[in-house]
């Protein structure tokens, strides 16, 4: 068979692949909504609006859009096709890469100096735009700067660091097309009655463990069967895996062990909703939707600038980072004027490393953002059931490795929540006789953007309260990573103590696994001069002759001086809260403003810190960090983190120990997970979340929702069912 031919046949199959085809365009059905401002047989109002839908709601019927005479309007807009396409031309005519034009692997807007940002104002000049760009050429990688307004690459350097940039879809095609030309793999597959038309294979990343890795930069290729379901990852072709030199096009390793391991049935493993052929076993749900007769609070000006109730912020799609918020503000609730909160927050790295020491499984320690970048992984957002009714979508432009510009549609939508929940309340019956109800509904607005790296699901949300807080949430759905096995069930095992995981269907092992997500939270309130506050709670004993308790709480406030100061590793029985002050903006009562992350459920990861995959990701050491604001200092693992050693890490900025007190400071938190697969994972995960707040402390003088309007009947559609 020739290359081409098993080219064509399995290429599609290629599931990282799939998410990665940038050059897909994927324009939504035009949506439909409720009307309650017209007679319609199926919705009344008591009190009807009538109201025209505004630019906003225009803007949810949202079909591809052309992007090619977009303009940025704001220093932090991402980079436009036509300054993409400039960046390319440029580097066409640059000297060292006339010979050959090197693989772009990111290209992004080098933001301006952040000081410029907050004292910019609309109508003011933009300052200058510059693109960053990491290529590869000759296995070399290069970061460059070209300035924009001058058509010139103005810095340049070449390996700045170990490891290589993120995968590009050049480079996981090519390695697919090398591994099925391989006449092991084939015999192989054939060996365990799995069809070549029946193959599925996928490029895990190989992490890094010296030798193997060495001066080279490579991928492994591991395959399933997709017979009789879509849902290959349950049907894995054990103890086979391929190694592949992706710069040399060629197989350096190959090794088949598992040839007694049966592949799983495909039997149950469909998760799409056309191919069930049972029924759920439960009673139907009937829709619900949340309506909105004057359409959405919030608005979207110049394509990036989101205004809602009282915040303020910047919004965009990033090729590494998925989704970033800028510039957040919120009003004050007595002068209104905006008071800067943060910077900038992202997803700065993942780190999900699996726990199995067999030569087919010790490897897998990924980092999505660095090795895939979450951009390019963000399919489009499915409307009514990733979002509701009402929501705004939002494009991406990222590049291809020819430097081209693509296009990922609707990969960020932004929507109002309301789930009857309260933003504040109480119930009094004991003043003068009256009886108090007082209740205010929880409104919110959220941007979500969802990612599938392969088999695993990301939905992130930011989620805004009126109040000032911030929420942010991540929450994991899609398919396990799962092992082959000889066994059906429990009791065929000798040494169940031995195994990685449990049987989560016949044949097939869950392995253990961790999910850690590091956010880099550029806190900037009320100015950039902040401070880090360790507010402990301490046990106090009572003194003899006092009342009859024998222990009391209080605070003690630790100034975190230096970077080593607030490295924080989260402790139950040693409680603090963890405040971001400005000391030179006080409140009228003397407190210093603030705002504090509250962590929620956590997790913590317990490999040893020499272990390989730990040394990478040793910004999961502790689950707090804070650093001295550095502009190149963005991505916990590195800017090439791809087969990368661990040298240019968070942990390794933090032990410059450089003073942070009152100084421009980066806050880092690290949301975990330990995922112990179950039953009701296979053969598709129901979501899990977790997540972590960021809620002002004395920032505002009062609560600042004290005079927010409750909801009233007259004000709300009235839908009904028709027959």
């Amino acid at each position: 068979m020739q290359t081409g031919t098993k080219y064509l046949r399995f290429a599609f199959i290629l599931c990282i692949a799939l998410l990665l085809l940038a050059c897909s365009w994927y324009p939504l059905k035009e949506q439909r909504f409720f009307d309650c401002s017209q007679s319609t047989p199926w919705c009344t109002s008591k009190n009807r609006i009538h109201a025209k839908p505004g630019p906003i709601l225009d803007a949810q019927i949202h079909k591809t859009k052309d992007h090619s005479s977009d303009t940025p309007h704001h220093p932090l807009d991402p980079l436009t096709v036509q300054e993409i396409n400039k960046v390319r031309t440029v580097l066409s005519s640059y000297p060292p890469f006339l010979p050959s034009f090197p693989a772009i692997h990111s290209l992004s807007l080098d933001e301006p100096d952040k000081y410029q940002v907050w004292a910019w104002r609309k109508g003011d000049p933009l300052p200058a735009r510059k693109a960053q760009v990491i290529g590869l050429l000759n296995g070399q990688s290069h970061v460059l700067v070209v300035d924009l307004s001058l058509g010139q690459v103005t810095a340049h350097a070449i390996n700045p660091t170990s490891g290589y940039p993120t995968l590009t879809m050049d480079d996981i095609l090519e390695a697919l097309q090398v591994a099925l030309s391989c006449e092991e793999l084939n015999k192989s597959a054939t060996a365990r009655g799995v069809s070549l038309s029946d193959l599925s294979c996928l490029p895990p990343s190989p992490g890094w463990f010296g030798l193997e890795e060495e001066d080279r930069r490579i991928i492994k290729i591991q395959c399933y069967s997709h017979r009789d379901t879509s849902n290959f990852y349950m049907r894995p072709i054990a103890g086979l895996t391929l190694t592949v030199d992706l710069d040399r096009k060629e197989i350096v390793k190959f090794s088949d062990t598992g040839r007694r391991i049966p592949v799983p049935r495909a039997a149950d493993t469909e998760y799409r909703y056309k191919a069930q052929d049972k029924r759920a076993e439960m009673e139907p749900i009937n829709p619900i939707s949340l309506e909105q007769p004057k359409g959405p609070s919030f608005t979207v000006k110049d394509g990036h600038i989101v205004k809602w109730a009282n915040w303020v912020f910047h919004l965009k799609a990033d090729q590494r980072a998925g989704l970033v918020i800028s510039k957040a503000m919120v009003k004050d609730s007595e002068t209104g004027t905006l008071r800067g909160v943060m910077y900038k927050g992202f997803a700065s790295e993942f780190f999900v490393p699996y726990m199995e020491p067999d030569e087919h499984w010790y490897f897998k320690s990924y980092m999505d953002a660095g090795e895939f970048g979450l951009g390019p992984t963000a399919l489009p957002l499915v409307p009514l059931n990733d979002c509701p009714r009402y929501s705004y979508y939002m494009d991406g432009i990222f590049v291809s490795s020819d430097g081209k510009p693509i296009l990922r549609p609707n990969m960020i939508c932004l929507f109002e929540r309301y789930a009857g929940d309260s933003s504040w309340r109480h119930s009094d019956m004991f003043f003068n006789d009256l009886e108090i109800r007082e209740a205010r509904p929880k409104v919110t607005l959220v941007a979500r953007m969802a990612t599938t790296v392969g088999n695993y699901d990301y939905i992130f949300d930011w989620e805004f309260q009126t109040d000032g807080l911030i929420r942010i949430k991540v929450s994991l759905s899609g398919m396990l990573m799962v092992d082959g096995t000889p066994h059906e069930n429990v009791y065929q095992i000798s040494n169940i103590k031995e195994m990685t995981g449990p049987l989560v269907s016949e044949n097939v092992i869950g392995v253990l696994h961790d999910h850690f997500i590091t956010f880099h939270l550029d806190m900037d309130i009320d100015d950039t001069n902040n401070t880090f506050v360790n507010v402990n709670l301490v046990k106090e004993d009572t003194l003899p002759g006092k009342p009859p308790r024998k222990s009391y709480l209080k605070v003690r406030r630790h100034v975190a001086k230096t970077e080593d100061d607030a490295r924080i590793k989260l402790k139950l029985y040693d409680p603090s809260e963890f405040h971001i002050i400005n000391p030179s903006r006080r409140s009228r009562l003397g407190n210093p403003t603030g705002y504090k992350v509250v962590p929620r459920g956590n997790a913590a990861s317990l490999l040893d810190h020499l272990d390989p995959p730990q040394l990478r990701a040793a910004f999961t050491n502790n689950q707090i960090w804070v650093t001295r604001y550095n502009r190149s200092e963005q991505w916990a693992a590195g800017l090439l983190a791809y087969q990368s050693r661990g040298d240019d890490t968070l942990a390794v900025w933090s032990l410059r120990n450089r003073a942070i007190e009152n100084k421009d400071i980066v806050l880092w938190y690290t949301l975990g997970f330990h995922h112990i697969p179950c039953q009701e994972d296979f053969p598709i995960m129901p979501i899990v979340s977790s997540s972590f707040e960021l809620k002002p402390v004395n920032f505002f003088e009062r609560n600042p929702i004290l005079r927010s309007a409750p909801m009233f009947e007259k004000d709300l559609p009235v839908c009904r069912q028709t027959a």
